[in-house]
């Protein structure tokens, strides 16, 4: 028997919308702009860095500790957070995350000391907690699994269009008003679209007024449950959720390889501006605008990735190649970064670096292999999990990077490590992800 239907589930009147509705991609406009604004809040600290260096006369494993703090309770917090975006939907958990990080970005504006700093990095991975998973729950919940390798890479790309245009004009913002400046205009841009957040988004397409009958029907057409039913179906404490995926060598190989793909990821999110900056002698501007194009080329390749994916799939290829293809690529690619070690020419790094961006972009499909294998009513809890392996690379990679400058005196080594985790991540994939196809729980 289905549930009940309360006030915040109840299906809307469909009889006005034309069969041939697309509210699903209004959808994902919304996730690729939260997506985007979520990572300026987490990188403007990239850009900033080398000024608070100099103000705060930090050493570089001090810096990397600024970097990884916000991982620290993020990674934490990813199981509890998955679950709350099970427990009170997608659009709820995210929107008032989206304010409170908002507020804490905006309060770096005040800060004027090392403690201080890490305090507010570490309240912004607090806030930052439900974003994947909310961003996980809602592709589910709203496209077909032969759209969500395209709806992953779309809302994903979010992530690299926000920071090739933003990282030039932060860079120009740190140089004419100060560091602290970033923040301020970084934190406004959230609190003011936290607003058209709760007025557009909606949990599931059986709730908006935008989606047509037709829509539905073929959102729905794979038979899986509605958001509904999932929840009236889960009868599992936490505890039992996660006995069900730690026993899966599918969800292992995603998660090592999320390992590593993160780490990758953090690397150009925190050190990489730095590393244009100290290790290749740039002046700030001129970091930041060469520093765009490794960005916009991790756009293309998660873009890429995500079209290739399901041309693959409609074309008859085997969900599990069509899925785990695009990520090894990536995976295997992305080593290519350590040639940068190797020139001093400056459009060759961008080079080396703009392809090992690339790469991780690609690696970036693993949200949709793990769409494709985790239990639906177990989702969040999934897509927490999944972050949380994800993010101890995100924290770990800056405090190894900010160690190795210290005791070497060169970011080599560091490029060193991303590179040996992506071929680890490869290994994981290939080896441990037999098929790409829904768990049985």
């Amino acid at each position: 028997m289905r549930p009940a239907v309360t006030p915040s589930s109840a299906p809307a009147d469909r009889t006005a919308r034309p069969a041939n509705s697309r509210a699903r991609y209004g959808l994902l406009v919304s996730l690729f702009t939260i997506t985007a604004i979520n990572y300026l809040d987490r990188t403007n600290m990239a850009v900033a860095l080398p000024r608070i260096t100099d103000e705060f006369q930090l050493s570089a494993t001090e810096a990397g500790l600024i970097l990884s703090a916000f991982s620290w309770v993020y990674a934490a917090l990813q199981v509890p957070g998955g679950r709350l975006v099970d427990r009170i939907g997608p659009k709820l958990a995210f929107g008032y995350a989206m304010i409170g990080w908002s507020l804490c970005t905006i309060a770096f504006f005040f800060a004027r000391s090392f403690g201080v700093v890490i305090g507010l990095r570490v309240g912004l991975g607090f806030f930052e907690t439900p974003a994947f998973p909310a961003n996980n729950r809602l592709v589910s919940n709203w496209f077909p699994s032969r759209e969500r390798g395209r709806a992953t890479a779309w809302y994903t790309a979010g992530e690299y269009v926000g920071l090739a245009v933003a990282v030039p004009l932060l860079s120009l913002l740190a140089v004419r008003f100060g560091w602290p400046s970033i923040f301020l205009a970084t934190g406004v841009v959230g609190l003011l679209f936290s607003a058209v957040w709760f007025k557009r988004v909606h949990d599931a397409p059986e709730q908006s007024p935008r989606v047509s009958a037709g829509e539905l029907a073929y959102i729905r057409q794979d038979g899986e449950d509605t958001p509904a039913e999932q929840a009236a179906g889960r009868t599992e404490t936490t505890r039992q959720g996660l006995a069900i995926l730690v026993r899966s060598r599918r969800m292992w190989g995603l998660y090592i390889a999320q390992f590593a793909n993160t780490s990758v990821l953090f690397f150009f999110l925190t050190w990489f501006p730095s590393y244009l900056v100290d290790e290749k002698h740039m002046d700030t501007i001129k970091a930041g605008f060469w520093g765009s194009l490794p960005y916009l080329s991790a756009m293309v390749g998660v873009v890429v990735a995500g079209w290739g994916s399901d041309r693959l799939l409609r074309g008859g290829m085997s969900r599990t190649w069509a899925r785990k293809l695009p990520v090894m690529t990536g995976l295997c690619l992305a080593p290519v970064i350590v040639a940068a070690n190797l020139t001093d020419s400056v459009p060759l790094v961008i080079f080396f670096m703009s392809a090992a961006f690339f790469a991780q972009g690609f690696m970036q499909l693993g949200w949709a292999a793990l769409s494709d294998i985790a239990p639906v009513r177990l989702m969040g809890l999934a897509g927490g999990t999944f972050s949380f392996a994800a993010n101890l690379g995100g924290a770990l990679a800056p405090l190894v990077i900010g160690v190795i400058i210290d005791r070497t005196g060169s970011m080599a080594g560091g490029l060193v490590y991303v590179a040996a985790l992506s071929v680890a991540g490869f290994l994981a994939y290939a080896l441990l992800i037999d098929k790409v196809e829904r768990l049985d729980a």
